[in-house]
């Protein structure tokens, strides 16, 4: 192959993997990983909303210089994550639906672990999700996902 077609295929291959990163970090790929962990538990959909995404854009900015995992302490739901270089949001979803294990329906607690970031997701009278995501100067990405109405009531069962 010549040095121009072997360019040309490393050009399509990294056109190929950003369209991948850049499709797990839209808004309907956020929604749907969202709506398949309610879907597991028969809880309805939840929407993408503009409002939340510039309250969760404006946070994640905010954190661009230090990337610490520290609540916004607003009036929604929220989760955060971070991650090095190539997490998505639907990456920093499935970290929060991957604590579904520590939930306990009957107890309607976490066992043994943390559980309230699923807890979150799957919150049954959250109807609206706005994220964002953002590279941190320290080189690490920051994600954030707010929700409303928020859940995780004490004494209150997700679904």
């Amino acid at each position: 192959m010549g040095s121009g077609k072997f360019f040309m295929a490393i050009y399509l291959v990294g056109l190929t993997l950003t369209h991948v990163s850049l499709a797990q970090n839209s808004h309907q790929n956020m929604v749907d990983a969202h709506n398949a962990a309610r879907a597991e538990v028969g809880v309805g959909p939840i929407t993408w909303n503009r409002t939340l995404e510039a309250y969760a854009q404006d946070y994640a900015n905010k954190r661009i210089g230090d990337c610490n995992l520290e609540h916004s302490m607003g009036p929604y739901g929220e989760n955060l994550a971070e991650g090095y270089e190539t997490l998505s949001g639907v990456d920093a979803v499935t970290m929060w639906v991957s604590e579904k294990p520590n939930y306990d329906y009957n107890s309607n607690s976490c066992v043994g672990d943390e559980c309230l970031h699923y807890t979150q997701v799957v919150w049954r009278n959250t109807v609206h999700l706005g994220c964002a995501r953002v590279k941190c100067d320290n080189g690490w990405i920051f994600v954030i996902c707010n929700y409303d109405p928020p859940g995780n009531y004490v004494g209150e069962r997700p679904y």
